[in-house]
């Protein structure tokens, strides 16, 4: 399951804290990237995991975070493998 928040600047450091200090929510995959690049203010806070983790890091931020339109969301995850499979062809030139 993967689910992309949206997070203000300044919640961004509380958010992080909750998320990496839950016992459930901090085994998935946990990943900040700044909301400008599809021209917002704040961060995407992009959560890959099971059911479970993802739910528990809803609840864990429904008060400061709000989840994104389901639009918005597929393009964040786009954005975000797009990156990673770069930084990933970059290792395999470093080390191919």
């Amino acid at each position: 399951m993967e689910i992309v928040l949206l997070i203000e600047k300044k919640d961004y450091q509380k958010i992080r804290e909750i998320l990496l200090k839950d016992e459930v929510s901090s085994k998935a995959s946990i990943k900040f990237k700044d909301a400008s690049m599809l021209g917002k203010e704040g961060y995407y806070c992009y959560i890959s995991g099971t059911e479970e983790q993802c739910k528990k890091a809803l609840e864990l931020t429904k008060e400061v975070a709000k989840k994104v339109s389901e639009e918005e969301e597929k393009k964040v995850i786009k954005e975000i493998k797009e990156e990673e499979n770069k930084a990933n062809e970059g290792f395999g030139a470093i080390f191919g």
